[in-house]
């Protein structure tokens, strides 16, 4: 990094940041360590298990389940790029991420992340198109179709992780290197730049709003035309089923987008990082941990491959 000055600030070519986490004494730090290793370990057991039951079971290659397989993923892989870390941090000295492992660990969480936000959008477009046009639904959603989309969610991930990497790292740092949050995030490497960053918090506000405002109205709008459908049915025991489906991806969709506009859809979110690292513990163990259990839980389709797969695990 180029040596800058900004008036009486002078800004050092730092190569190591310091991930300063979560204030608290050693019991405390404990009781974190505890609770991050406690919601990895189920978020990798719960996402693997759903990985491995919708490659087994032939009865789950379906469009629905072939988006759900790479929803798990996706969660496993944005959790292991932010937990791991976290959780040795909780017990180490010096806290220290180098640059080049800070700006990977942003690229990685971005691209992860808003890939996600644009995947709950597509899903929510096939479970319309499965509920709304039927007759259409296998032609539309052929695998060479699922497969385009899930590689545009990718790509729009990718954009916005390439924008946001690059234009916060090009900013001059001070001499302060300590980030006030357990991971590398955009929030609060601003607060450690030398220069004006009103730009970069307009931008993150402008690209995280417009992202977060036009999936959730694609979602809502496909929701609104099934809402519109499953009442017209006849059938209780069919609208049941519809609904029991669709609520699983609502509940998902709902903890995901709420979780991340507060943290950063919102003007002077960047301020307040006490209250974005408990928001961001949510949307990067919770969520990731609580998606297998919502969609198996509630989809008997899941909880009936998953007992065929112990029956014969067991027949074995």
């Amino acid at each position: 990094m180029p040596v800058h000055t900004n008036g009486n600030l002078s800004s050092l070519p730092l190569w190591e940041f310091v991930l300063d986490g979560f204030r608290g004494g050693v019991e405390t730090q404990a009781l974190l360590f505890a609770v991050f290793l406690a919601l990895y370990m189920v978020t990798i057991l719960g996402n693997l298990t759903m990985i491995v039951v919708i490659t087994l079971d032939a009865r789950l290659h379906s469009p629905m389940y072939f988006f759900l397989r790479n929803l798990s993923f996706l969660d496993l892989c944005y959790s292991s790029v932010i937990a791991p870390n976290a959780i040795v941090n909780f017990f180490s000295s010096s806290k220290v991420i180098s640059f080049v492992g800070c700006a990977t660990q942003l690229f990685f969480f971005s691209l992860l992340a808003t890939t996600e936000a644009f995947l709950l959008a597509v899903m929510a477009y096939d479970r319309f198109m499965a509920i709304c046009s039927p007759l259409r639904y296998p032609v539309a959603m052929c695998p060479a179709t699922c497969a385009h989309l899930v590689l545009s969610t990718y790509c729009g991930g990718c954009l916005n992780s390439i924008v946001q990497t690059s234009l916060t790292f090009q900013l001059p740092f001070c001499s302060n290197n300590h980030i006030d949050h357990f991971f590398c995030d955009v929030p609060p490497l601003l607060q450690l730049a030398c220069a004006n960053t009103a730009v970069n918090e307009l931008l993150l506000f402008g690209l995280c709003g417009f992202i977060i405002v036009s999936t959730t109205l694609a979602v809502l709008v496909s929701y609104g035309y099934i809402t519109v459908t499953i009442l017209r049915m006849r059938s209780g025991l069919g609208r049941h089923k519809v609904f029991s489906t669709c609520g699983s991806h609502m509940t998902a969709v709902s903890l995901f987008y709420g979780t991340v506009f507060v943290m950063y859809a919102q003007p002077g979110a960047v301020e307040s990082m006490e209250q974005g690292k408990v928001v961001s513990v949510f949307y990067t163990l919770v969520i990731p941990m609580l998606n297998p259990l919502i969609y198996s839980l509630r989809n008997k389709d899941v909880k009936d491959a998953l007992r065929r797969l112990g029956q014969r695990h067991t027949a074995m």
